[in-house]
């Protein structure tokens, strides 16, 4: 997902050096959008991680 958010990130770069403010505002806000399900998806592994680590010991 980090990997998409970051394809998007260079695509809104590219379209705003080029000119393309509209374009690039929407690949700015779609590169936002993934990167925080990814840190969502990432807290919420982390905390099950720790939970069922914590039942194991």
């Amino acid at each position: 997902m980090l990997k998409w958010a970051l394809i998007f990130f260079v695509i809104s770069l590219v379209a705003g050096f080029l000119g393309f403010s509209g374009i690039s505002e929407a690949t700015a806000g779609i590169a936002k959008i993934l990167f925080y399900i990814a840190v969502l998806i990432f807290l919420v592994f982390l905390i099950l991680a720790l939970m069922v680590g914590g039942a194991v010991t």
